[in-house]
């Protein structure tokens, strides 16, 4: 016998999801796909990814060709709508430009999602990951010094979804592969005031970051700093850089109303 229907199923439109599955399954690997390929990434039949496509054709956020399809420039506006709605990513740029400059590595702000990190802004100096980083780039918080500044101050349940979202694939020489060793970690951060990773998202990067608070004291982001282990070890990378990332992650906090 079926479930009764809840407010909430009632108010989810599923053509909605399904259209994001499809803009979804564009990517690196499928640039420009055909509809049998986004048909079969996203899960859905051909007939309703074929309707999707035209409609968002219509919408202006996808092209087809031959057979083929790719996303438009338009698709930039969402992200573009994203930026401008939040302050902090506008206050975050002037924080991270004096980051970059005093320690000539490149900074960026990271948010959390799910159980990733998101870039959300970004100012590069050297080129340090062989993945490509941008705006938008996503990491998995459990390897990455920003998912432990995100995660050391956030509430129980959000620490427990993102370890239970969480793959602890080994990615880098010195990755992280347990949750026991995570929570050892975020207690670490609390104690330091920061995070500091080294060759665990990658071999030959070591990251830093310290969290960013709202005016209510809520861990609402990171300002953070890489380099590689070419230029610095990590004692001289800490040496170096923490100083000029925890200022900056104050005076960003403070410029987002945070007083403590």
């Amino acid at each position: 016998m079926e479930a009764a229907m809840t407010e909430s199923d009632r108010d989810y439109i599923q053509s909605i999801e399904r259209g994001f599955a499809v803009l979804l399954a564009f990517d690196a690997q499928r640039p420009n796909p055909t509809l049998a390929e986004l048909a079969t990434e996203a899960g859905l039949s051909r007939p309703a990814v074929r309707r999707i496509l035209l409609t968002l054709q219509k919408l202006g956020y996808v092209a087809g060709a031959g057979g083929r399809w790719s996303l438009t420039p338009r698709v930039l506006s969402i992200g573009q709508h994203y930026s401008e709605s939040h302050a902090l990513i506008e206050a975050a740029m002037p924080r991270l430009l004096e980051v970059a400059e005093k320690t000539q590595e490149s900074a960026s702000l990271g948010v959390l999602d799910g159980a990733d990190v998101v870039y959300a802004a970004r100012v590069p100096v050297r080129r340090i990951m062989s993945i490509n980083v941008s705006v938008g780039t996503r990491v998995p918080a459990y390897a990455t010094s920003m998912g432990r500044a995100l995660l050391a101050w956030a509430p129980a349940d959000v620490v427990e979804r993102v370890v239970a979202e969480s793959t602890f694939q080994k990615l880098g020489p010195e990755t992280i592969g347990t949750a026991a060793e995570l929570e050892r970690e975020l207690a670490k951060v609390r104690e330091q005031g920061f995070a500091l990773t080294s060759e665990e998202l990658e071999k030959g990067l070591i990251s830093l970051a310290a969290p960013v608070r709202d005016a209510g004291g809520t861990v609402v982001g990171v300002v953070a700093c890489s380099t590689s282990s070419a230029r610095n070890t990590p004692a001289q990378f800490r040496e170096q850089a923490v100083p000029c990332v925890l200022a900056a992650a104050a005076a960003l906090s403070s410029d987002m109303g945070y007083a403590g």
